[in-house]
Formats: C-alpha cells, sequence, structure tokens
C-alpha cells in the first residue's frame, strides 16, 4: 500500500462529490490538489518518496503531467525535489505557513476593498447568488463541494478587483496555499463559520462598504490560518496516538 493508490478514479469520484469543477483544472492540476490533501492530512507521510512513474501509471497520465504536478507541489513547500531521489514528501515549515497566510490576508483584503468599489452590478448579482448557494454545501456537510465553491467565491473578488496585477498576485498566492486552506475545512464547525465570515464580506460588498470589506477578509484569512494550525495540531497528535 503506497498511500496513493486508486488515483486513477479518484477524479471522477471527487467530482461527484464536488459537482462543477472550473473548467480550467487539468488532471495534472486535479492530481496536485489530491496529493496535496493527502499530504496535510497525513495520508502520505514526511520522508515518503512519491514515485512518478508509479503516479503515472495509477493516475493513468504520461510522466510529464505527473512531474508538472510534483513540480506545483514543491512550490508550496510539500514535497521536495531531490537528485537521483525524485519528489520527497516534506514537512511544511510553519513559519513560512504563517507568512504566507499573513501575505494572503492583505492580497484579499485589498481584493475585496476594491471589489467593493469597482464591481458591475451584474459581478455584485453573481457574488451574492453563489455565497447564498454555498449554504446548501454547509447544511449537508459537503467539505469538497464547499472547497470547491470557496475557491470559486474568491476569485470572484480577486476578478472584481479590476486590476490584473492584484488578480495575478492573489491567484498566485492563494495557489501556494491552497492545500492548507482546504484541509482546515475538515475542522469541526468550520464550513459553518467560514460561511458567515463570506457573510460579512459579501454584505460589505454589495453596499460598497470598502473599508469593512477589507477588514472582514482580513479577518476571514486570519481565521482560516489560526484553523489550519489547529487542525495540523490536532491530526499530528492523532497519528502519534
Amino acid at each position: 500500500m503506497t498511500g496513493y493508490q486508486h488515483i486513477a478514479s479518484a477524479p471522477a469520484q471527487e467530482s461527484s462529490r464536488q459537482g462543477r469543477k472550473p473548467a480550467r483544472q487539468t488532471r495534472t492540476e486535479h492530481l496536485a490538489e489530491l496529493l496535496a490533501n493527502r499530504i496535510v492530512t497525513g495520508v502520505l507521510k514526511p520522508g515518503q518518496r512519491l514515485d512518478e512513474q508509479l503516479l503515472a501509471a495509477e493516475a493513468g497520465l504520461s510522466r510529464t503531467p505527473v512531474r508538472e504536478a510534483l513540480n506545483r507541489l514543491a512550490a508550496t513547500g510539500l514535497v521536495e525535489i531531490r537528485p537521483r531521489r525524485g519528489a520527497i514528501v516534506t514537512c511544511p515549515d510553519p513559519a513560512r505557513l504563517r507568512d504566507g497566510f499573513e501575505l494572503l490576508a492583505e492580497i484579499e483584503a485589498l481584493c475585496a476593498q476594491w471589489s467593493a468599489l469597482r464591481m458591475t452590478p451584474l459581478e455584485r448579482a453573481r457574488l451574492d447568488q453563489w455565497h447564498r448557494a454555498m449554504g446548501s454545501f454547509v447544511r449537508s456537510g459537503d467539505r469538497p463541494a464547499y472547497g470547491h465553491a470557496n475557491r470559486v467565491l474568491h476569485e470572484m473578488l480577486y476578478q472584481g478587483s479590476h486590476n490584473s496585477h492584484l488578480l495575478e498576485m492573489a491567484t498566485a498566492t492563494h495557489r501556494r496555499l491552497s492545500p492548507f486552506r482546504s484541509a482546515q475545512f475538515e475542522a469541526a464547525r468550520r464550513l459553518a463559520i467560514s460561511h458567515e465570515e463570506h457573510e460579512r464580506v459579501v454584505a460589505a460588498v454589495l453596499r460598497g462598504d470598502a473599508r469593512e470589506a477589507a477588514e472582514a477578509m482580513r479577518r476571514h484569512i486570519g481565521a482560516s490560518g489560526q484553523s489550519w494550525e489547529q487542525f495540523s495540531a490536532e491530526a499530528t497528535q492523532a497519528r502519534a496516538g
């Protein structure tokens, strides 16, 4: 047992739980997301080697997209690419993660601030509709579906800033932290709390309150970082026990 078996069937299984996925998500991106989730939840252990050829066979992919997926994980600090050994699962550096969440909080606060000032009426209506639809995932406890919808909602705010440079920065920073943001939804009541935090952000954006939108988003990302730290500590304790 490798800890990453049955990867080929995972996209179909998870897609059925998540519902619609972003059209631009490739098999490479999905594989990177799947492996990242298994690393942060402890299925794949620090020091474990991720065999590129075996992953390719199990995922039904050529080695090139698998290599790209592993390089994505290396950029997040979840794996280390070593000469002659390939990709090795690593332990995320808590200090670097805190720095990352701190930066993301400020970037996303600016996105929310400018969205409150710049979103078109149609963009605001779509944001409100999407946020309200996410409530069904909270009520059903569907974490994968909520995680997908959460990414889309934040992307709406990146786009709503109407600033291409900020959009690029937000997207890149979010991608690096995405595995840790997804894992924190496993914490008790995090879905409901996250949705409540979104409510404050969205309400401020809809009424054009730039200052409150920024502050609400800053608190939301800060809470996400704290939730990840709590989840990580509890998962580590459970594995040790």
